[in-house]
């Protein structure tokens, strides 16, 4: 289990699943713990014991059976509040206490985090932000070098969203829910083989993942300036892919469809 800190609260994270990975968001002042989605209640669990934590809220991203399908049973274990988003599928909203739409705040730890709705991936998905602590925990809507596939939404929706997460400063750190780095980096280098910057960072991908180590979590700054999803205002793409003139809706569309089939 990889231990991150940002400022007061700890993060833990781990894997599950074929390519999940959870996180307990820990406040060592207030006692205070939160999952980030409950794919899995066995492995939170058993992530719980092993650091003796104690479950005192649980984040829901979306609806998606990989982030819910542990939610009944962790939350009967361990009396948590769920908190999760409004109008999400009937699998799961009768165990969401408290319904959350884009802007509202949730107090934590001492802290207040904020929802940010990037709709796309699925028409509910939420992101959880703590401005004070830097952390961004984005479910399936932002990866290292990737976005999540279009269940749900469109190109144009999805392109609004991921612009409200490039809107938070360089130094958040982004808590993405699987490991999709080594896939994702050999598609953006067909998309921007002359970034230098991409090139860098895929070598660093490759090395950590022959070490067996998680390529998550990423910051925004490496994502502007290496995620192909988060370039579309740039001119180098739009030259590539032979769509200068196009919206940065449009190239992203574009990206994702490439991605789609790759």
């Amino acid at each position: 289990m990889a231990q991150f800190q940002s400022h007061r609260l700890l993060c833990y994270q781990f894997a599950y699943n074929d390519d999940n990975y959870g996180f307990l968001l820990h406040d060592p002042e207030s006692g205070q713990t939160a999952a980030i989605d409950a794919g899995c209640d066995k492995s939170f669990l058993s992530a719980l014991a092993e650091r003796g934590l104690s479950l005192s809220h649980i984040f829901i991203t979306h609806h998606h059976w990989d982030h819910t399908d542990g939610l009944a049973p962790l939350k009967e274990a361990t009396g948590a509040t769920v908190y999760g988003p409004r109008g999400t599928k009937d699998k799961i909203a009768a165990l969401i206490d408290v319904a959350l739409v884009d802007g509202d705040e949730i107090p934590f730890a001492n802290d207040v985090i904020k929802i940010i709705a990037t709709p796309g991936h699925t028409l509910d998905m939420i992101n959880f932000y703590s401005a004070s602590n830097q952390m961004l925990f984005s479910g399936d809507s932002l990866f290292v070098l990737g976005c999540g596939r279009l269940f749900e939404g469109d190109g144009p929706m999805m392109h609004h969203s991921l612009s409200k997460l490039l809107a938070l400063p360089d130094e958040t750190v982004i808590y993405s829910a699987h490991e999709y780095a080594l896939g994702n980096a050999a598609f953006a280098e067909t998309i921007e083989p002359d970034n230098l910057a991409l090139r860098e960072r895929i070598t660093a991908i490759r090395a950590k993942r022959d070490k067996g180590e998680p390529c998550v979590p990423s910051t925004m700054a490496e994502e502007r300036a290496t995620n192909p999803f988060c370039r579309a205002d740039s001119a180098s793409i739009a030259a590539h892919l032979g769509m200068q003139g196009a919206s940065e809706a449009e190239i992203f569309t574009e990206i994702r469809r490439r991605k789609d089939v790759f």
